[in-house]
Formats: C-alpha cells, sequence, structure tokens
C-alpha cells in the first residue's frame, strides 16, 4: 500500500490519503471489470450480443439493491460451510453487517477490522479458488435473494441494449458471479492484488466504497465512450451519494433514510421493494441484517456439530 501511494506525491492542497486510496480502487476496479468482461466474450461470443445503444449504461450497487441483505455475509456463510471460517470469524462478520444495516452507517473500524480478515484469509490462495467459490455459494444461497423489481430494472436496460454493471465493495471476482449469473454485462468491485494467480494478501487502493465507486464509474465510463448524462444509477445508500450524482439519472432503491431525504430534495425517483411503507423504513433493514446474522449463527452451529 505504501508504494502505491508514494507514486502520488500530494501537497497540503492536493487530495487526501484516501481520496487517493479511492481513486486507485477505482481504476484497478474499471481495470479488472474490463478484462474479465473482455475474457467472458472471448469466451462465450456467440451467446453475447453487443449493446445497441453504445453510449447508455446502467450501474447497480448490490446490497440491498440488488441482493436482500450483504451479498459478502452471504459469502460468508457458505465459506463457513466449508470450514473455510471459524465460528467467532463469522459471527463476527454478521454482527458487523448488522450494526450497519440498523444505523445506515459504515464504521471505520469495522471496515479496517473486516479488511484485515479478509486480506488475512485470502493471502495465497489462487485467485481462481474465489472465483469457483462463488459460483457454487451463489447458486446455494444468492440466487434466491435477488430482488425481483431490481432485476427487472436491469433487464429493461439490457433489453434498451444497454450495458449493465453492479458496483460493490465485494471483491470483483465474487461481484463477477453475480453479475454472470443475472445476464449482466460485468461488475466493478474491491481489488485484491495478486501474482502468478495467487493473492498477496493487499488490496490495490482500498475497498471499493463511496468516492471510489464514483471513481471506478467515471474511469468505465471514459474507456467504453457512454456519456455519464445518459447512463442511470441505482443504490440504497447514502454512501453512493457521489456515485448517484455522477449520472444523468439517479434512483434510489430501498433507500435508508438519509438517502431518501436526499432523493426527495434532488427529485430522484424511489423505488421501495420492501413490503409495507412503516415496515420499509425501519423494520426490514433491521429484519434483513438479524436474518443474516441468525443465518451466519446457524452455519457456526452446523459447523460445531460436525465436529
Amino acid at each position: 500500500m505504501h508504494d502505491q501511494l508514494t507514486r502520488f506525491p500530494r501537497s497540503p492542497f492536493g487530495p487526501s490519503e484516501e481520496e487517493v486510496r479511492a481513486n486507485l480502487a477505482g481504476e484497478a476496479s474499471a481495470d479488472a471489470a474490463l478484462s474479465l468482461h473482455d475474457a467472458e466474450l472471448a469466451a462465450e461470443p456467440d451467446d453475447l450480443e453487443v449493446p445497441r445503444d453504445l453510449t447508455a449504461a446502467a450501474f447497480f450497487d448490490v446490497d440491498n439493491t440488488m441482493v436482500q441483505g450483504a451479498s459478502i455475509v452471504h459469502f460468508a456463510r457458505g465459506l463457513a460451510a466449508r470450514k473455510y471460517f471459524n465460528t467467532s470469524d463469522l459471527v463476527d462478520v454478521a454482527w458487523k453487517q448488522v450494526k450497519f444495516r440498523v444505523t445506515g452507517k459504515e464504521n471505520s473500524a469495522d471496515m479496517a477490522s473486516g479488511r484485515e480478515k479478509a486480506l488475512e484469509f485470502i493471502a495465497g490462495r489462487p485467485t481462481a479458488e474465489l472465483a469457483a467459490l462463488g459460483e457454487e455459494i451463489y447458486d446455494e444461497i444468492i440466487a434466491d435473494k435477488i430482488w425481483p423489481g431490481t432485476r427487472a430494472l436491469a433487464q429493461m436496460h439490457l433489453d434498451a441494449g444497454q450495458q449493465v454493471w453492479l458496483v460493490t465493495a465485494t471483491p470483483v471476482e465474487l461481484a463477477q458471479v453475480i453479475a454472470k449469473r443475472l445476464g449482466l454485462t460485468g461488475a466493478l468491485g474491491t481489488v485484491a492484488e495478486s501474482v502468478d494467480g495467487k493473492f498477496t494478501g493487499r488490496l490495490v487502493g482500498d475497498i471499493l466504497h463511496g468516492l471510489g465507486k464514483a471513481h471506478a464509474v467515471r474511469t468505465l465510463a471514459i474507456r467504453e465512450g457512454l456519456n455519464l448524462k445518459r447512463c442511470t444509477a441505482y443504490s440504497d445508500s447514502h454512501n453512493d451519494v457521489p456515485m448517484l450524482s455522477l449520472v444523468g439519472t439517479a434512483v434510489a432503491i430501498n433507500p435508508d433514510s438519509d438517502l431518501r431525504e436526499v432523493a426527495k430534495n434532488r427529485g430522484w425517483e424511489i423505488r421501495d421493494f420492501r413490503t409495507g411503507r412503516k415496515a420499509a423504513k425501519i423494520g426490514v433493514p433491521t429484519a434483513l441484517a438479524l436474518g443474516a446474522a441468525g443465518g451466519a449463527v446457524a452455519a457456526a452451529v452446523t459447523r460445531r456439530r460436525d465436529r
């Protein structure tokens, strides 16, 4: 990380270290997304059509926008069932997601701790292993947690001949699995550094989040020749306001309270696929988080019984 940052000399009036990391994460995410997309096209040229509308695209956040709950918790449950995590690690991940879903706020200490544990887990493992596990876990757990309403919106853009990209803090290899299973163009996600096909245990930049997402979308748009004014972005979180503000059309999906307020003030469309207006505002995010935690604990109990 230090070597990456020293390539960008900063003055007191320049970007902060956080902004530099976000830019690195965004550029790395765009590089990885386009590389994976090109590989998919080369592998299955007859099954994919060239987009007819070449300057418009849609960008979808994943957690609670495309997928009910947190995708990383779902993946963690699948990994726990395969004995990749111990009980305390899994419950810790779930609890941090509970706090995030209940408060709508991301805790920097929680993010740093989660980042370190994730990097410790993947260090030295083949990148292909993570992708293969992602495919198994998607089919077992995540496939049934796709919001039908959001999936229909994505299909609307596909039917219009537009590219459709996921944009998420989830590792890009796992995000690409979700995109592929849904028939989308590809995914922008967090990039973990790899050498000779194995993870080094370091990130390129930082977790793809906030400003990093916006930079990734902007970078991809430049490389793909997209007109951001003709693009659409969807998210549930106020943390994604930088990304939502980039495009011509922003849509709040199942929004947290802060994003709902921003959307109202800016005249953005609001779509809520959760049942019951009062539950949508307060009850359902909590229930989803507790459900994720419950699933994590259940997996941990099962693991203990197997022993």
